[in-house]
């Protein structure tokens, strides 16, 4: 959840690491550091808080060098300080970023100490820095170093190492963390994620798992876990400059929300090409694999397990295909009953989540060789381990409260549901084409609802004091619902819980009273006569409702009830569309609330630790 950078060249890169770890700071924000080699001695600066605090501090220490590493850091091991900010150092000699965490932690660490070394900080990282230092003196060079100390660290790691005992050279080792190198003119980086460094290059080497990577101004040279030498793909970024700037937006996640139609074009218009859902559209194999499945198990966290949810009741109605849903960090710790017929689809927006990454493992371990991965990043981890994929095309996301990545995993697991359907003869040619408008026309309803939100924002006004919600959907629905008590947690900092709306009277109904704001997400669905008898139940006890409908839900407006209609029912794709006004709900909120829309307290973007 931490970011990286580190850069090798003949000008300065203190801008380069500056410039990378703001673009980072999506990934955790508690601190920052940089650490250079300048004229032969490591100079450190490090600082709580953002970037910019850290920035400010290198401009007034005149901080200039060819070769240097850098961090944002969320916190794990130890509080929010400065001698817990990365980079950490031994002897003054070596310095080290790390992203992850070492589970061994505290037994190397009583073994260093009694080797004499001295520790400063609550952090796991520091264990590697002095590790590598203490095989340098043994006699290793840095690579050499940090390969014999990679072997004795267990857990999930990215690192990048310094010393001044070779200026000239910077090495990288990953497990279980993504890595990436970037190849320039004269200079080279690493950098846990391209948007680091795609302002010095765009051509970049992914890791693998137990790779070692040796960086000098003239080359790149990559040992596998084994040690040795190895040659990776080089591979042309297609993350742009545009895509991580603001533009005319207040905010990132704001800019995320309005990128939707696109992000769903863009998503879909493989499907439009191939003028139907295809099992090619998951991998050359993937009418072997899909063909003979009895049934789908999807794992997933956070916003992506919702996703998950909303496509169970996709794939058991329309594909006939029992599914089963389970948040990845509970699957991969309890005794599971396997059944190797069934598809394993992880979800996951980075494609390094860690939970999702281990449950994906857990599975294979128990026999599970058909596997697709939803992803938004191409090479990334989960992608690569799964035997099939389908990338959405959702672009940067940097606001740490997903947006878009959210609603193209709905487009991906549509995809999946109609292409599943038609392996097995459920889904005739007429209906095909039928879906196949549907999803045409859904960036264009999407948009629609994009315009609701001047309501919207009028509604947040009345949101921003208050200190809990209920949200209530029904069917396909209620998992939109948990999502938008997700988006307003997040972000607001307002409590709020989701519920099936026939639920309300075993139980949350005692919650209800007219501090209680109640959003309903109520579009035209076989359950609106059943969603309409739940609001009953609310306005009998004095609660004030904000019904999310459509121009087919005939909701009457009252002192009590307020409704914001979409343009039309969608049919099977609302969940979709009707994602997008919590989001511009939880938005605004956050907004009259004075909160850190795109870095909210304690969280981070990309989660690789448990």
């Amino acid at each position: 959840m931490c970011g990286i950078v580190g850069a090798i060249a003949g000008r300065d890169v203190v801008p380069v690491l500056v410039e990378g770890l703001k673009r980072l700071e999506y990934r955790g924000y508690d601190s920052a550091g940089i650490a250079v080699l300048d004229d032969g001695q490591v100079r450190r600066v490090r600082r709580t808080g953002r970037v910019a605090e850290m920035e400010a501090a290198a401009q007034a220490e005149g901080i200039h060098a060819q070769l240097g590493i850098g961090h944002t850091r969320w916190a794990t091991h130890g509080g929010v300080t400065e001698a817990n900010a990365h980079p950490h150092v031994s002897f003054g000699e070596l310095a080290v970023v790390h992203n992850g965490i070492i589970e061994n932690h505290d037994a190397q660490r009583d073994r260093l100490k009694a080797l004499g070394y001295t520790f400063e900080s609550q952090t796991d990282t520091e264990v590697i820095a002095h590790l590598v230092h203490h095989h340098q003196q043994q006699g290793h060079d840095l690579l050499a170093a940090v390969q014999a100390a990679a072997k004795e660290l267990h857990g999930a790691y990215a690192i990048a190492v310094v010393s001044k005992r070779e200026p000239g050279r910077m090495v990288g080792a990953r497990m279980g963390c993504p890595l990436l190198v970037g190849l320039g003119e004269g200079e080279n980086f690493l950098a846990s994620d391209v948007s680091a460094i795609v302002q010095a290059t765009r051509r970049v080497i992914f890791l693998e798992e137990g790779d070692t990577v040796d960086l000098t101004r003239e080359g790149v040279r990559v040992f596998d876990a084994s040690g040795a030498l190895v040659t990776r793909d080089e591979h042309l970024s297609d993350v742009s400059l545009a895509s991580l700037e603001l533009g005319p937006y207040r905010h990132f996640m704001q800019k995320e929300i309005h990128e939707q139609p696109r992000a769903i074009a863009d998503t879909i218009e493989q499907v439009i090409a191939n003028n139907g859902f295809v099992p090619q559209l998951f991998g050359a194999n993937a009418e072997a694999v899909l063909g003979d499945i009895e049934g789908v198990q999807i794992l997933a966290c956070g916003t992506s397990y919702y996703a998950g949810l909303t496509a169970r009741y996709w794939i058991e109605a329309i594909a006939g295909v029992p599914c089963s849903v389970e948040i990845a960090s509970e699957y991969r710790y309890r005794t599971v009953v396997a059944n190797p017929k069934h598809l394993v689809v992880t979800i996951s927006q980075s494609g390094e989540t860690l939970d999702t990454m281990e449950a994906l493992k857990y599975a294979k371990s128990l026999g599970h060789d058909k596997t697709l991965s939803i992803c938004n990043v191409p090479e990334s981890a989960i992608p690569r381990a799964s035997a099939l994929v389908y990338y959405t095309r959702a672009g940067a996301e940097i606001g740490v409260a997903s947006t878009k990545a959210f609603t193209t995993q709905l487009v991906a697991l549509f995809t999946l549901t109609c292409t599943l359907a038609k392996l097995r003869g459920r889904l005739a040619q007429a209906q095909e084409a039928a879906y196949l408008d549907d999803l045409r026309q859904l960036p264009g309803s999407v948009q629609h609802a994009l315009n609701l939100e001047p309501q919207v924002q009028v509604w947040s006004e009345r949101f921003a004091p208050k200190q809990h919600a209920l949200f209530l959907g029904r069917g396909v629905h209620y998992p939109i619902a948990l999502e938008g008590a997700l988006k307003l947690k997040e972000i607001s900092y307002i409590h709020a819980e989701a519920y099936p709306a026939g639920e309300l009277k075993h139980g949350p109904l005692a919650l209800v009273d007219t501090e209680m704001p109640v959003v309903v997400i109520a579009p035209n669905d076989s359950l609106l006569e059943k969603v309409k008898s739940n609001i009953q139940e609310v306005r009998a006890r004095g609660g004030e409702m904000f019904v999310f409908a459509d121009l087919d839900s005939h909701f009457g407006e009252s002192e009590q009830v307020h409704v914001i209609r979409t343009p039309r029912h969608v049919g099977v794709l609302s969940p979709i569309v009707h994602s997008i006004p919590v989001q511009l709900l939880a938005y605004h909120a956050a907004l009259a609330r004075g909160t850190d829309v795109d870095k909210p307290r304690n969280l981070a973007k990309s989660v690789t630790v448990e």
